[in-house]
């Protein structure tokens, strides 16, 4: 073979190397990012990449998770914060189904339109998601948390700022992998 066919299938080789890298690795991330029961998601009235970050953010996507606060499932959602969303959308109230994926997407989003309605800043709502409504309240009404009462310009919560970061991030890999 001649220097310049050497050549020419070396750097063709180089260049496959490198696509078929990118692929793999793009079919990785794709991966630890899914979008399960996105009929439910996308017809939720809620921007689905958001939908899927705090998913990512509260459970990583495992159905059967139960935090130390008893929350459940894939938007990890407290029994009575589940219970209140049943009652107030006319939906029939299973515990016991907290840890079915579609019912608990299902409630976990009708719960955060609700908190985006009653909180209009959607930070602001992502925090109550996680802080809780009652404590974002407190935090609006102090003027070292909020200017206006309406958007937080400080969360007290190192777990809540670290929670908003998380979900921020999520949100842009999944932008980027599914636009």
């Amino acid at each position: 073979m001649g220097m310049k066919k050497q050549i020419v299938f070396r750097l063709c080789a180089a260049v496959f190397g490198v696509v078929l890298v990118a692929i793999i690795i793009y079919y990785a991330f794709r991966t630890d990012y899914p979008r399960p029961y996105r009929e439910i998601v996308e017809g939720s009235g809620q921007e689905p990449c958001l939908v899927y970050a705090l998913i990512k953010t509260e459970s990583g996507f495992d159905e059967e998770a139960v935090s130390a606060a008893g929350a459940v499932g894939l938007m990890q959602l407290l029994p009575s914060t589940a219970e209140f969303i049943c009652a107030r959308e006319n939906i029939e109230f299973q515990a016991k189904k907290l840890k079915d994926g579609a019912y608990n997407v299902t409630l976990g989003c009708k719960y955060l339109a609700y908190l985006r309605g009653k909180f209009s800043d959607r930070d602001t709502a992502l925090a109550a998601y996680n802080a809780g409504e009652g404590t974002v309240a407190k935090w609006l009404a102090d003027p070292e948390c909020s200017a206006d009462g309406v958007t937080l310009t400080a969360v007290p919560y190192a777990e809540t700022r670290d929670y908003l970061k998380k979900i921020a991030k999520f949100e842009k890999i999944y932008e980027f992998y599914y636009g």
